[in-house]
This record gives structure tokens, C-alpha cells and sequence, in this order.
């Protein structure tokens, strides 16, 4: 569950992969390499989170807006840096949503 205090509605885009648990260490360093970049450099980036489970991988990323999440994910940072450096360790299509903040 995400709660957020802010007085204005946020958007989400959640990204959930499963990743074996060797392969782990491969992503959260995908994560660290362009956790920067995202909030420096994409339109509308307010956040961008790594939760590690047993079951998967998830990536939160806030934004001010549905439109700039979208955009996000035709972006040259996600195509070409962030989806190629992390395809290799899915173990299935990852699942991508895009939701509001209440």
C-alpha cells in the first residue's frame, strides 16, 4: 500500500519483475545507475523507489502527472539504458501499471 501526504493527487507508474534471487544484485545496481539520471532528467520525476520481496522486484517511480509517467516509458533513458540493462534477468514479462495517488 502507498499513502501519500501530499495534498495533491500524484501518479505511480509501478513496475513489478520477477527476478531470480541471483540476479538480484544485476538489478538493484541497473537501479542505483539511473536513479539519479530519472529525477534529474525526465520530465515530471518525483520519486523513484526499489522494494525487494521473495516473490519479485518492484520498481515505484512518481510523477506529477499520468502523462509524464507514460511518456516515461517511450522515454530514450527507459528503451534504451534501463529495459536493456534489466530484460536480461526477467524471468517473465515484467508487469508495468500506471495509477493515481490519493
Amino acid at each position: 500500500m502507498i499513502i501519500s501526504s501530499s495534498q495533491e493527487q500524484s501518479k505511480k507508474g509501478e513496475i513489478t519483475m520477477k527476478i531470480d534471487e541471483a540476479n538480484r544484485p544485476a538489478a538493484a545496481k541497473v537501479y542505483i545507475d539511473y536513479r539519479q539520471p530519472f529525477l534529474d532528467t525526465i520530465e515530471g520525476a518525483l520519486t523513484k523507489d526499489l522494494l525487494i520481496r521473495d516473490e519479485d522486484v518492484q520498481v515505484l517511480h512518481g510523477f506529477d502527472s499520468a502523462e509524464h509517467a507514460q511518456a516515461y516509458l517511450s522515454s530514450g533513458m527507459f528503451k534504451n539504458d534501463v529495459f536493456v540493462g534489466l530484460q536480461p534477468l526477467w524471468g517473465a514479462d515484467p508487469d508495468v501499471k500506471i495509477y493515481a495517488v490519493a
